[in-house]
């Protein structure tokens, strides 16, 4: 008798995406939930998607600083799961909400909070199930030149200073103008 073997789609971190889906401008971050410099730029984006609604659109990569943030990683393994039935951004907001309290036990709880009724959600946690899409953006994180976070690239380029409300905001700007001035492509006669 042959057993079948059963396929599972992940949704990867990279496709996790706030905002509108067609918009010019891309705001990436690689941050971590522990960190207090990431909840303030967590502010921060909050208000940029709200000032820039349909001209930006924002996606969240995790890049645990596991040495400092011991709880960083299952956090972040813990919003790959929620991202699995669609609470990413539910998760995400609540784990930083929570950021003192990120112990596997805990981020069952934020789970629930979250909307999640996934019964496994525990289980794959204790079994780093999604290990390896959390380590996956680090090691992007790390070939893009990433050292620190937070660490924000606007339409693919790093942005280079210290992420306030002003500065991201002069950054989008600057991309939404580029982004305006391109030439129209030439159509065929």
């Amino acid at each position: 008798m042959a057993f079948k073997k059963e396929i599972v789609e992940i949704i990867e971190p990279k496709d996790v995406f706030v905002g509108n889906l067609d918009a010019p401008v891309t705001l990436v971050e690689f941050g971590e939930y522990e960190n207090e410099e990431c909840a303030k730029a967590h502010e921060v984006v909050k208000q940029l998607l709200e000032e820039f609604a349909g001209k930006i659109k924002f996606n969240f990569r995790h890049f645990p600083l596991t040495k400092i943030h011991q709880r960083s990683l299952k956090a972040g393994e813990a919003a790959v799961a929620a991202a699995q039935v669609g609470k990413f951004w539910e998760m995400h907001n609540i784990l930083f909400h929570n950021r003192r309290n990120l112990g596997t036990t805990s981020l069952k709880l934020h789970s629930r909070e979250a909307g999640i009724s996934n019964k496994r959600f525990l289980d794959e946690l204790v079994n780093a199930t999604y290990g390896w899409q959390v380590q996956g953006d680090l090691k992007e994180g790390m070939e893009r030149g990433v050292t620190n976070v937070p660490a924000f690239f606007i339409n693919g380029e790093q942005f280079t200073g210290k992420p306030t409300l002003d500065n991201l905001r002069k950054g989008i700007s600057a991309a939404l103008r580029k982004t305006k001035r391109k030439p129209a492509a030439r159509q065929r006669a």
